[in-house]
């Protein structure tokens, strides 16, 4: 007895050490000590499991927490950088603040920052962090020439996992022996743009082979953007600067658009505070339209409208999008203004400005920076939108994947993380499986998760095809209207097969079965953009479902006529079945009938008003075969 109550000390111990570690924000691999002890002290089988099942769930978690402080920290550093261009006052400390930060975001061993010489045709180094080489530090590259070069020329970000043997980029004496003396290996540039010119190229660098992610790449390029906001204001406070002291004349002029500066300046710093102090995109679109004296509609990239204020419903104008995501600038369009909202290279929506049809410059480069700082908010909260549909899309996972050979599935633990999500497994629900064109995947995910919180249900990928789970008793009407929306607003088919409605977490993974086969068979049929249960597959839907409802299937192709014989004592199933049966010959049924060939035309034609006047294409008359012997097997079953 003492034995086991050891054990059981031992595994309690194990546990408590475990959650000690989690609140002490131990590193990872001192996480595994409690199972190995607990090991060590004898504990019982189950009770080792227990632990190092409590184990992998801490792992997991650290691993999450770890994740979202590493991403808090790279807002909070787009953040702080935003606060430096709106009280701009000395590049040179902006600049380094931005290389600094590009280094210590993407965590590497040093990053720099080059800009364009118009006048000798090259690009060379302005500012660097971590570099140790004087040579690097005074490299000039010709434009195309190495991965600077070729990023100043072309404007696109280039990245390599070994600048050394990568020979998509021009070699020159010069620069390969910089970046032998620095030890780069490692290397992504990004493109410092103002408007459709390049003004130079913003680095990020290790002295070890590196596969930069998408993320990385967004990541610098929004830094980037950052420093050439810099530039460009600190060339315009120059600009300024000298007016005043060559131009005596001008002097009002240069007051004034020194004013509208600090106030630009005044307005990104209310707009950025306001984004830091948890400010939504209303709040945001107030505060532009405040400023600016004007209406504003705020729109996603797919157009949709996420905020209006002072404006009827408009839609937003395409190529005035295109206009201003081409030139990075803000656009005239039929007496408004467009300005499109970056985040690098990618659209993220779009501000609409009305009731303005001139804007000074001020204003002009106000509306920009207005697009910015909305950019950053919607980075923001595409981050917490993307959190949550993991969460959301790893429950939908562990709800469709229950079933496990050898053991049962946790219902009651999917259960309570559902209700967690204000998800009510008790409550009808109906499994949607989406399928559409590879290139547009991405677009429908997004659209179903969308769809999914407002529903109140979840949404994930799995099997390459999109999985809708949601609360409905229709799923064969929900479907169909789905799959007519998503088809219209897609532009390209989008096929979906239903199933339920279920209630309960262990009904999920037949119901998921049976909606993916009936996607299947919509696209074996040649159903494609549309959307249906099995049960309105007609007679495949029978033998495709696991829960046949056969009198259902009977009753939707014969009820008009069994209710006909049964009211009326007439013989038309039988009728039927006796002119199927003999290849559909008038003859051969009258025959078997013992009455004349008219009273078969008319019993047909009488048919043919209950069931309507496509009955006997091939189409429908097997569905009726089909149903005829389905209805004979059922007597016969009723009858022995």
């Amino acid at each position: 007895m003492a034995t086991v109550h050891d054990s059981a000390d031992a595994a309690t111990a194990a546990l408590r050490e475990l959650l000690d570690l989690l609140a002490a924000d131990a590193p990872a691999e001192e996480l595994a000590r409690p199972a190995a002890r607990a090991r060590a002290a004898g504990a019982r089988p189950h009770e080792q499991r227990a632990v190092d099942e409590a184990t992998r769930v801490a792992q997991d978690i650290h691993r999450t927490l770890t994740q979202r402080r590493r991403r808090e920290a790279e807002l909070a550093a787009l953040f702080d950088t935003a606060g430096d261009l709106a009280a701009l006052r000395d590049l040179d400390a902006v600049l380094r603040a931005i290389v600094h930060r590009a280094r210590t975001l993407l965590g590497t061993d040093i990053a720099y920052l080059t800009l364009n010489d118009p006048v000798a045709g090259d690009t060379f180094m302005r500012v660097t962090s971590g570099s140790v080489s004087a040579k690097f530090q005074q490299l000039r590259l010709g434009m195309g020439e190495g991965l600077g070069g070729l990023v100043a020329q072309t404007a696109r970000p280039y990245a390599s996992t070994d600048y050394r043997t990568d020979r998509r980029f021009k070699h020159t004496g010069a620069i390969d022996e910089g970046v032998e003396e620095e030890g780069l290996l490692g290397i992504l540039g990004v493109p410092l743009r103002v408007g459709r010119r390049v003004i130079g190229v913003l680095f990020a660098a290790d002295r070890a082979s590196r596969d930069f992610t998408p993320d990385a790449i967004a990541l610098l390029t929004s830094l980037a953007d950052h420093a050439a906001v810099a530039i460009d204001s600190a060339r315009l406070l120059e600009e300024t600067r000298t007016a005043l002291v060559e131009l005596n004349a001008a002097n009002e002029t240069a007051r004034a658009h020194s004013e509208a500066l600090h106030r630009a300046a005044d307005a990104h710093d209310r707009l950025t505070d306001l984004v830091l102090r948890g400010g939504g995109v209303d709040d945001v679109a107030r505060e532009i339209a405040a400023l600016l004296d004007s209406g504003l509609a705020v729109h996603d990239a797919d157009g949709t409208e996420l905020a209006r204020v002072g404006s009827v419903p408009v839609a937003p104008p395409g190529q005035g999008i295109e206009a201003s995501r081409a030139g990075g600038r803000a656009v005239p369009v039929d007496g408004n203004w467009v300005c499109a909202v970056l985040a690098g290279p990618e659209l993220l929506g779009s501000l609409l400005l009305t009731g303005r049809a001139d804007l000074t410059a001020a204003d002009r480069r106000l509306f920009e920076r207005a697009g910015l700082v909305t950019a950053l908010l919607l980075l923001l909260r595409r981050s917490v939108a993307e959190a949550e549909n993991r969460v959301r899309g790893e429950l939908l996972d562990d709800l469709l994947t229950g079933r496990r050979p050898g053991r049962h599935p946790d219902t009651g633990g999917l259960a309570l993380r559902a209700r967690r999500l204000d998800i009510n497994l008790a409550r009808p629900h109906a499994v949607l499986v989406l399928g559409c064109e590879p290139d547009v995947r991405s677009r429908l995910s997004a659209e179903a998760a969308r769809r999914a919180r407002a529903l109140g249900g979840l949404a994930g990928a799995r099997n390459g095809h999109t999985v809708l789970l949601a609360p409905t008793s229709d799923p064969g009407s929900l479907a169909h209207d789905l799959a007519r929306e998503l088809s219209c607003g897609f532009g390209t088919p989008t096929t979906i097969g239903a199933a339920g409605p279920v209630t309960g977490a262990e009904r999920l993974p037949d119901a998921y079965d049976e909606a993916r086969r009936c996607l299947e068979a919509l696209e074996a049929l040649g159903r494609t953009g549309e959307g249906a249960g099995l049960s309105e597959l007609g007679f495949l839907g029978v033998l495709l479902g696991d829960r046949a409802d056969i009198t259902g299937y009977v009753d939707r192709v014969l009820g008009p006529v069994l209710r006909y014989d049964t009211q009326r004592g007439s013989e038309l199933v039988r009728t039927l079945d006796a002119y199927y049966d003999h290849g559909a010959s008038l003859a051969r049924a009258k025959d078997v009938l013992h009455v004349h060939v008219n009273t078969v035309v008319q019993r047909l034609d009488r048919v043919a008003q209950l069931l309507g006047p496509d009955w006997n294409t091939p189409g429908r008359a097997l569905e009726i075969q089909v149903a005829l012997r389905l209805h004979r097997l059922a007597r016969q079953r009723a009858s022995g």
